[in-house]
């Protein structure tokens, strides 16, 4: 007689990653979306704390030097 092999339980540890990455994979496009949302309002907003580039956005063309 053969003895049947019985698949060990995961342990907790193995059960969350997997669930994090079957997460990630779920919505991975809006983890992107969200992370491109952030990048460009990080450097719009490092761009405007600089004054000689706001001036260009609060005047328009007429900051920039001739």
């Amino acid at each position: 007689m053969r003895r049947q092999v019985v698949p060990k339980p995961e342990s907790l540890l193995t059960r969350a990653v997997n669930m994090v990455f079957a997460f990630v994979r779920f919505a991975e496009f809006e983890i992107l979306f969200v992370l491109f949302i952030l990048t460009v309002y990080i450097i719009f907003k490092d761009i405007t704390s600089r004054p000689e580039y706001n001036q260009i956005l609060v005047k328009g063309r007429t900051a920039f030097p001739r």
